[in-house]
């Protein structure tokens, strides 16, 4: 039985199945060297570095972590912000056919020994600055050396000279041996060294990313070559953009699947330039795209919520931008409408582009048409060529009907190998349904159209239950940002000894307004008007801000311990002001 594709109408330009290269990640960047030696591929703090001298200190490195002893096979830590240092890693890396198994720099010492434990590196290359969070290497595990670079060692010699005079003799100083090596002694070592040959094919390991950052355990999901190398294709085609001398702005982090496919991969398997910000901060991200001048941009919605707030870009010119794209949380409509008159008014001749995707398929495998006309409020577009989408009755894999809610399923080339160590997790992602193909259940919950249209309604595990009754909370905060005075708001469920779980909304209001039991009633009119009754909020907080995790979306965990205990029972029905559950 072969699955509908009602979407295949609505591609215009973009061909319904597309070829994929038979390299490796690694292959990849060398044909870009190859056919464009002199062309910057990258650009990192006014240093610019050509495809030649880029493959060059891949080739280096590679050489230089096969004399460490590193096989085909074999998984090496990353733990770098976005920088050459960490280009040159992942391409190296898999020059040998090894697993680069990305993580936060920011992460704690316990998260890293877990990260070393569940991929068993024998290896790991991380900035000095976050280098005391590593275990020792003292041969009770499976990690034999730490490679250790700074930030200066990805700048030009006037910069780095500066940036140790400013920075650099309070960076933490490691005792290197003979298993904490410096990272220039590394590339200086492997400069003029042989090279086995390429063993690795597409179908191949080639990365590891950890899912699961907000609410669930972290599980690291396994990426083959062809995965990464048929979502960039993808994205590539689906943007339809990409010209010789175009910019990225590389500020979704490395360990990130937007950030390692989306601002590196396909920007390298193009031929052209990423503009590489090492520091993910969302507040200085309008100051970024004024300064840089990028011709594409990608960003989760936390961050273009900051730019439209961000008074260095009131006045500036982005007719440079050819393409802005939003995924990674939800983008309300009511954000939308206000990203894409703001960049109309800056001259920019394009519109925000909502793609959706999961970690699980490596990055974006759905996204909304270029065409303004095309487009369809509150979608998150159609899915990308050779990628099959289908919503399931949750729990089941009984096809749902068009418009009808349900799981979210995807088969293509971009899905995943499966959990690393997670024979049940995996079982569980990845099933074969009726029809005899692959699906991966995304654990999202939304719909389509007859049309083919994808729209994303809520993760499962953020559905709130009460009396019965499914709440998806985006809903409610579409609803409340809509009201004037709201900057933002974040829905969560709260548990309830009678109903389950009952509604509770933290807002952040705009400057100005007063955090007044007035201005919650007059937030209940507006839910009291336009939410059923069973999904009023029962309690609206007012904060300064919503946390946000490492990577800007909404920190729902954090959330969750601001909630008091339940006290006084109330009927979660009645039309009555919020109030303290």
């Amino acid at each position: 039985m072969t699955p509908e594709t009602p979407w295949y109408g609505k591609y215009g330009n973009v061909p319904a199945n597309l070829e994929y290269p038979d390299l490796t990640m690694y292959e990849c960047l060398m044909r870009s060297a190859i056919d464009g030696p002199e062309t910057v591929a990258c650009e990192f703090m006014g240093r610019r570095t050509r495809y030649s001298d880029l493959i060059a200190e891949v080739d280096a490195l590679a050489a230089a972590l096969y004399g460490l002893g590193i096989r085909k096979g074999d998984r090496v830590l990353v733990c770098l912000p976005n920088s050459p240092q960490a280009l040159i890693s992942i391409y190296g890396i898999n020059r040998l056919g090894a697993v680069a198994t990305m993580i936060h720099p920011l992460s704690a010492r316990e998260e890293i020994r877990f990260y070393i434990e569940n991929s068993r590196s024998k290896a790991a290359i991380v900035l000095d600055l976050f280098y005391p969070n590593f275990p020792a290497v003292d041969g009770s595990g499976t990690l034999k050396n730490i490679i250790v670079t700074s930030i200066k060692d990805g700048l030009g010699a006037g910069k780095a000279l500066l940036y140790q005079i400013v920075q650099g003799r309070r960076d933490p100083k490691p005792k290197f041996d003979g298993k904490v090596l410096r990272w220039n002694d590394l590339i200086c070592m492997g400069r003029g060294s042989e090279l086995p040959p390429i063993s690795s094919s597409k179908e191949d390991p080639a990365c590891i990313l950890y899912s699961g950052g907000t609410t669930g355990r972290s599980k690291g999901v396994l990426l083959s070559n062809m995965n990464i190398n048929a979502a960039a294709v993808q994205t590539m085609t689906m943007s339809e953009s990409g010209e010789v001398g175009d910019t990225m702005l590389a500020i979704m982090p490395v360990f990130h699947g937007f950030g390692l496919c989306i601002c590196v991969h396909m920007v390298l398997y193009m031929g052209r330039t990423c503009i590489l910000i090492p520091k993910f901060e969302p507040r200085s991200y309008a100051n970024i795209v004024v300064k840089n001048k990028p011709n594409f941009i990608v960003g989760v919605p936390s961050l273009f919520e900051l730019m439209l707030r961000n008074k260095r870009i009131r006045n500036a010119d982005l007719s440079h931008l050819k393409g802005v794209f939003c995924g990674g949380d939800t983008l309300t409509a009511d954000l939308k409408k206000r990203v894409d008159a703001f960049l109309r008014e800056h001259r920019c001749r394009t519109t925000v582009r909502e793609g959706y995707g999961a970690t699980e398929c490596v990055a974006a495998s759905c996204l909304s048409p270029k065409s303004e006309e095309k487009q369809r409020e509150g979608s998150i577009g159609i899915p990308f060529p050779d990628t099959l989408y289908k919503v399931v009755r949750v729990g089941t894999i009984e096809a749902a009907d068009y418009g009808e809610d349900g799981e979210i399923c995807i088969s293509g080339p971009s899905v995943m190998m499966g959990y690393v160590d997670e024979p049940e997790e995996t079982a569980e992602a990845l099933k074969v349904h009726g029809d005899g193909i692959r699906w991966l259940h995304t654990g999202d919950i939304g719909c389509m159209d007859r049309d083919g249209y994808v729209y994303f309604k809520q993760r499962i595990k953020r559905m709130i239950i009460s009396s019965g009754y499914n709440i998806y909370p985006n809903q409610i905060e579409n609803v409340i940002n809509s009201v004037s005075f709201v900057r933002s708001c974040y829905a969560i469920g709260i548990p309830h000894p009678i109903y389950s779980q009952v509604v509770k909304v933290f807002v952040v209001l705009e400057d100005g307004t007063p955090p007044t039991s007035e201005t919650k009633e007059r937030i209940m009119e507006v839910c009291r008007d336009k939410i059923f009754r069973y999904a009023i909020p029962r309690q609206i907080e007012f904060l300064n801000e919503l946390p946000i995790t490492k990577l800007g979306k909404i920190y729902h965990a954090e959330l969750e311990k601001l909630c008091p205990e339940i006290g006084e029972l109330h009927d979660p029905f009645s039309p009555g002001p919020a109030q303290n559950v």
